[in-house]
């Protein structure tokens, strides 16, 4: 029994950031779920939390393309910009979670859950391009900084 269960926390200043232990995590700060053969992805907490409000979704890619990793495969809007959005992993786009288009508020209120973004069927292993949790939240302590600045940039 090595592996760790209990989620853990990022303080973004007063603000957690709760991983949960049973995810993957990509360095684009999407969570990725793996089942049958297929990886769900979704918004880390983190991201949720910088993005602040998600309001508006839009996908530049359709069921069945094959994807490269960091390839742009859509927009996203929120309270405090315009972002670019990109394939965590490589692979073929199998699902997209339409109710988000009509209204992308569970992006807010449930990420882990109805929140969800798009499946994908990965050609490598199921783990390919995704970091622990642990490995995950060294990620974010190592770049905690910089996300900072940029954050005390834009307001």
């Amino acid at each position: 029994m090595g592996s760790v269960s209990e989620p853990l926390t990022f303080m973004m200043g007063k603000y957690p950031a709760v991983l949960p232990a049973e995810l993957r995590y990509a360095r684009n700060h999407m969570w990725c779920r793996a089942a049958d053969g297929r990886a769900r992805f979704g918004f880390s907490s983190y991201a949720v939390r910088l993005m602040q409000d998600v309001y508006f979704l839009d996908w530049q890619v359709n069921v069945g393309d094959v994807l490269e990793v960091k390839q742009s495969i859509g927009h996203i809007e929120t309270s405090k910009a315009q972002s670019d959005l990109f394939a965590p992993i490589a692979g073929k786009l199998a699902v997209i979670n339409e109710e988000l288009l009509k209204d992308p508020s569970a992006i807010n209120v449930d990420n882990h859950g109805t929140g969800w973004l798009f499946d994908m069927e990965h050609a490598e292993g199921g783990d390919a391009g995704t970091m622990s949790v642990q490995e995950y939240y060294q990620f974010l302590e190592a770049n905690w900084e910089n996300t900072q600045r940029i954050l005390k940039g834009q307001i």
